[in-house]
């Protein structure tokens, strides 16, 4: 599964408003992102971080966009996935946080990063998919 880091602003939201986001970002990696079948259903690395509003400047990057207190960033660390999965996890995150969480298209940031099996340790110290016990 994806490594998802959720950062929005502090006290905008309630305990169960910050947690509805990540329940929606698992749901929609299991669909929409080729999560391998051990990683069903409830293997989940996330983390979410809450900012000062002046700790997170999401500029509108000349798209004319007006940016709220609801702006919420996505960070999937992942491997192998293409363009095309990649637009529809994009497209269906949009989808679903704005009808469930109220978060507006124009307050949602979505960046994928690449990295390999070698780039991982689960714990102990080891790097589980190099060694064979993943």
């Amino acid at each position: 599964m994806p490594l998802v880091k959720i950062d929005m602003i502090r006290n905008v939201r309630t305990p169960e408003e910050i947690k509805k986001p990540a329940d929606i970002v698992q749901e929609v990696l299991l669909q929409k992102f080729n999560a391998p079948p051990r990683d069903r259903p409830v293997n989940r690395y996330q983390i979410i971080t809450q900012h000062e509003p002046y700790e997170m400047v999401c500029e509108d990057t000349n798209l004319n966009f007006q940016r709220t207190d609801k702006l919420v960033f996505i960070q999937v660390f992942q491997q192998g996935r293409d363009a095309e999965l990649k637009k529809g996890l994009y497209a269906e995150l949009q989808r679903r946080l704005e009808r469930d969480c109220g978060v507006p298209g124009t307050d949602l940031i979505i960046t994928c990063l690449a990295n390999t099996k070698e780039d991982w340790s689960f714990g102990m110290g080891r790097a589980q998919f190099l060694t064979g016990e993943l």
